[in-house]
């Protein structure tokens, strides 16, 4: 079968790198155009284009502005593929997803239909999920609604965060896209009736939608100290929970950004603490109290500064700011 790949990151490369070991055709690539980076500006190509020029050198490359430029579609129809593969890209217009005549395959980072969204993998770790896995389905007029046509669980384990997650789907992933190709070349049903539809109602099941600040952003006021420990694991290594501390010293409001946490520390203070008090032991580690429960902070970011453990920050910044955390 002829194979166009659509793809960004990291993650997407992954797939495609496995479809070249596997001896796929891939006879097109298409991701996002070079974005400047770094402090040049200088414009840097995708994880998956490089990628690409790397194993598939003879194999166009193409990185379109628009999805509905007649162009691109164009070259999409002389290209006559018989199966488009996407993974971690942009969503497609019912024109490009519908032409290939075995369909359009989605990889998604969960079981489908729970945590539809950009981002599963962070809202998996964020409720507290024990198991997820990957999805791949064909692609529909509505985002992740296609038919299902294989899944794989992953257990998630207890100090799982979202880099190593993303690490442990990325693989399985690529490798259900490959058990997927073999049922849809194995397979005489023609790609509507493929795989099973997802059922109609999800109000009940959990979404995952895109992360922004005010999902990055842990309140120890409000929050327990598991739920703190889910957030913040979540979010590394990237995009990182964030804490606003209020200095009552400066009157300022810091925004501090915490990339690990231990919430099994009832035991190392004498005394409680009140939501969102810190404070500093002798031997140089941080506390804060929450909601419930209390918490040692063991990685931070202070503004403007490189990301290091809490007791080397606490070296050079002793003692701890006078202020809460909100």
């Amino acid at each position: 079968m002829k194979i166009v790949f659509f793809g960004t990151p990291e993650f997407a490369a992954y797939s495609l790198r496995s479809l070249v070991e596997h001896h796929r055709e891939v006879v097109a690539v298409v991701t996002m155009p070079d974005k400047p980076k770094g402090r040049g500006h200088k414009l840097q190509p995708s994880d998956v284009k490089r990628t690409a020029l790397e194993l598939l050198p003879d194999v166009p490359v193409l990185q379109p502005e628009r999805l509905r430029d007649e162009e691109f579609l164009e070259r999409l129809r002389k290209i006559d593929a018989d199966l488009f593969i996407v993974v971690a890209f942009r969503m497609l217009p019912e024109e490009v997803w519908d032409m290939p005549s075995r369909g359009t395959i989605n990889l998604h980072a969960a079981l489908l239909p729970k945590y539809r969204g950009a981002a599963p993998i962070q809202w998996a770790l964020i409720n507290g999920e024990q198991e997820t896995g990957v999805t791949t389905f064909l692609l529909d007029k509505e985002i992740d609604t296609g038919r299902v046509l294989l899944q794989e669980h992953v257990p998630i384990s207890a100090d799982e965060t979202g880099g190593t997650l993303h690490d442990k789907l990325m693989v399985v992933g690529a490798k259900v896209i490959e058990e997927t190709i073999d049922l849809i070349e194995q397979s005489g049903e023609p790609k509507e009736r493929l795989g099973r539809p997802q059922p109609e109602d999800v109000s009940h099941l959990p979404m995952a939608p895109k992360i922004f600040k005010e999902e990055q952003t842990i309140c120890f006021t409000t929050m327990s100290a598991k739920e703190i420990d889910r957030r913040v694991r979540a979010m590394a290594p990237y995009p990182k929970a964030v804490a606003l501390f209020h200095d009552e010293t400066s009157d300022e409001e810091i925004e501090i950004k915490i990339l690990s946490v231990s919430p099994d520390c009832e035991k190392q203070i004498s005394r409680d603490l009140a939501p969102g008090e810190p404070i500093e032991t002798d031997d140089k580690r941080l506390f804060v109290g929450t909601a419930e429960g209390m918490i040692e902070l063991l990685e931070l970011q202070w503004p403007s500064s490189k990301v290091m453990p809490t007791r080397a920050f606490l070296l050079g910044h002793s003692p701890f700011p006078h202020g809460t955390f909100r």
